[in-house]
């Protein structure tokens, strides 16, 4: 008889795609998106989901029902899962993962002290110009990535759960200082992520951060029809956070007041004027309730040209 194995994926496209393919073993799926919203460290705590129910309902009106259905009930399987002899982990390169990834690490550490853990990322595939996720990958390719998975280290799985303590702090100056620094990790797009994470705090040029300057740049750059157009060009075009329907359309509501139409898709003036770095926006986007895992979002400043970010003092 084999060792077992206990999977836990990063959505259920990739978990119906393996059982598809006749993986053995339990499946757990990881119904989260920590790369959105306020987190605190403490994973599965009363706190940490009180913490996310909120953010979630607040954000995207996510029922308690829902919540309880979709994530907790997965969670709690995941807690009665402790006989297996590996833990595999399959998450992709995007930030919406890494975090993700780093927050079950963190997770395993404490709770599952000892088990082996292996782990399967997609992301770079010979042939392809563009990144893949795991459910893009045919099957001779999964069964590689499979077959190549990494056994994390005592020292990765340290590493992991650090970062993502320094991610729910209330600062991200220290995560801006570490996350470079591990070029031997077995986590190899980790620090692209990273970077991304800390270029959606708002710029000092207009206010706005990265994700909120590519979708006002898309509408000026593209012919779209409608809200809809701009939301399937943006998933199309953006491969590092990984976002998906339910983000964007968040984002652009927020931005509402830059647009003078979505049919057709067309900035306002003083969208352009945003674009163009001629008008500032930070003041009419600003408050204490939108956090990027510990940190008040509107607390931070990034400086493109130096891709460092300042602290707002007063």
């Amino acid at each position: 008889m084999g060792a077992s194995i206990l999977h836990i994926t990063n959505g259920d496209t990739t978990t119906n795609y393996l059982k598809k393919l006749k993986f053995s073993g339990e499946f757990i799926t990881w119904r989260e998106m920590l790369s959105e919203g306020k987190t605190t460290s403490d994973i599965g705590s009363e706190t940490f989901w009180k913490t996310r129910y909120e953010f979630l309902k607040s954000s995207y009106n996510i029922s308690k029902k829902k919540f309880i259905d979709y994530t907790l009930k997965e969670y709690r399987n995941l807690c009665n899962q402790k006989e297996q002899d590996e833990i595999v982990l399959w998450f992709e390169h995007d930030l919406f993962c890494q975090i993700n990834m780093l927050a079950v690490i963190s997770w395993l550490k404490r709770y599952r002290e000892g088990h082996q853990i292996t782990l399967v990322c997609s992301g770079k595939v010979k042939g392809s110009a563009k990144m893949l996720g795991l459910s893009q990958l045919n099957k001779e390719e999964i069964l590689q990535h499979f077959k190549n998975r990494v056994t994390l280290s005592q020292d990765d799985i340290e590493y992991a759960d650090y970062i993502w303590q320094l991610y729910c702090s209330d600062s991200p100056l220290r995560l801006e200082t570490v996350y470079k620094f591990n070029p031997m990790s077995p986590f190899q797009y980790l620090a692209k992520a990273i970077e991304a994470h800390l270029q959606r705090f708002p710029s000092i040029e207009n206010g706005l951060n990265r994700i909120e300057n590519t979708i006002l740049k898309t509408a000026e750059d593209n012919i779209l029809t409608s809200k809809k157009d701009l939301v399937h060009q943006l998933i199309n075009d953006e491969e590092v956070y990984g976002f998906g329907d339910l983000q964007y359309e968040h984002s652009i509501k927020t931005l509402d007041k830059l647009f003078s139409s979505f049919n057709p898709v067309k900035l306002s003036e003083k969208g352009k004027e945003v674009l163009d770095n001629q008008l500032n926006f930070y003041g009419q986007l600003r408050n204490d309730i939108s956090y990027l895992g510990g940190s008040k979002k509107y607390s931070f400043l990034f400086h493109n040209e130096s891709k460092k970010l300042l602290q707002i003092t007063s």
